[in-house]
């Protein structure tokens, strides 16, 4: 939060796809959702977005050593409570409805299937965890 009327995300790396920051770039009005852990309330902030590069903000969001290619600011219009029946409904938080994880295939395993073998799905599972650590922020 920046000030009353202001909230900062970073843009941390992820995929290397750009859609939503060419978005807003194109329309700067967003919308974020936001779900509470454990519950059904979801919080809506609607507001108008503009990306920037200024140091000191993207400062601000060093993690471990990294920064943000760049920060969203959001003008804040409005802030509510959003109806959450649909979250209710789909039991998110139930963990008696998930899945176990056994049963579910792999990320490694999905990959090795879509592409008939070109890429290795076990080896991506193992290096998966350095991956993720190296790549995180």
């Amino acid at each position: 939060m920046l000030d009353e009327k202001h909230i900062a995300l970073p843009d941390r790396r992820g995929n290397n796809r750009i859609d939503s920051l060419r978005n807003i770039v194109e329309n700067p009005k967003v919308a974020l959702l936001l779900l509470l852990p454990g519950g059904g309330t979801t919080f809506r902030i609607n507001g108008t977005a503009r990306l920037t590069t200024d140091q000191a903000l993207c400062n601000s969001f060093e993690m471990e050593g990294k920064l943000p290619r760049c920060v969203m600011v959001i003008h804040v219009d409005a802030v509510y409570f959003q109806c959450a029946r649909a979250v209710i409904r789909a039991g998110l938080w139930d963990a008696a409805r998930h899945i176990p994880q056994d049963q579910l295939p792999s990320a490694g395993e999905i990959l090795d299937s879509m592409t008939g073998g070109e890429i290795d799905g076990a080896k991506y599972d193992a290096e998966w965890p350095g991956r993720a650590k190296d790549s995180m922020w």
